[in-house]
């Protein structure tokens, strides 16, 4: 069996923790029609998506407009609930997490939109916008913020 290396770290995937797992991921919209509103079919946004990202890895989600990408990322960051499956942050099952909990583990966990004018700033350097959510999440003082962006662009 050989292992699949990962170019970034020079180590085995398989050895290396899983940060995300999404497994068998469905988001069905319904189709309803008629005056009682009767439900007579569904757009299938998302349909069995399953993959796992290591931590150290980056995923890109590419696909046409309307492909269902933003709902993806919607429905792992519970922010849209999935009509079936699985997501796993650390470990730990985002479907069945709620309210406070779900809140304390956002900060660890972004998207960024496929329109980037619209997501990233052009008046920010590739540090202050690596470094914004350090500002806005952490305790880190300037130095500390500065030290740990310069080490994520080091990576």
């Amino acid at each position: 069996m050989t292992d699949v290396m990962d170019t970034a770290e020079g180590s085995p995937v398989a050895e290396r923790e899983v940060l995300v797992k999404v497994e068998n991921l469905k988001k069905h919209f319904p189709i309803m029609k008629g005056v009682f509103r009767r439900q007579v079919g569904a757009v299938r946004a998302v349909d069995d998506v399953t993959f796992e990202i290591h931590r150290g890895e980056t995923l890109g989600l590419v696909g046409e407009s309307g492909s269902g990408k933003s709902t993806a990322g919607r429905v792992i960051l519970q922010i849209d609930t999935a009509t079936e499956g699985s997501v796993q942050f650390e470990g730990k099952e985002l479907t069945e997490t709620t309210g406070n909990e779900l809140r304390s583990m956002r900060p660890r966990m972004q998207m960024i939109f496929q329109n980037p004018h619209a997501s990233l700033n052009p008046r920010m350097t590739v540090a202050s916008i690596i470094g914004e959510p350090l500002k806005e999440h952490s305790d880190m003082d300037a130095d500390g913020r500065h030290a740990r962006v310069e080490e994520l662009l080091t990576i």
